[in-house]
């Protein structure tokens, strides 16, 4: 199962992102951001590979100053594979 991190070095504006999801009635979950991910807030929102055109476009609604970046999560049984996007 593949999903997408959207992450961010503001909680504030992690919360922020997390509520427009929300607004537009789209999956979506705050989840604790991983370590190999790097030096973040400690959470960040998780949504599904088919939201990304969607979360791309928030960044366009609204700038997002701590915005570090999305990764493409790939589990493969009990390990993760985290590549930045």
């Amino acid at each position: 199962m593949n999903f997408i991190l959207a992450v961010f070095k503001s909680r504030n504006e992690t919360l922020y992102f997390f509520n427009m999801f929300k607004n537009k009635r789209i999956l979506a979950q705050i989840i604790n951001t991983p370590k190999e991910v790097g030096q973040t807030c400690g959470i960040c929102v998780k949504f599904s590979e088919n939201s990304l055109a969607i979360a791309q476009s928030f960044l366009q609604i609204k700038p997002f100053r701590s915005f570090y970046g999305f990764f493409r999560v790939n589990r493969k049984g009990f390990n993760n594979c985290i590549e930045r996007i």
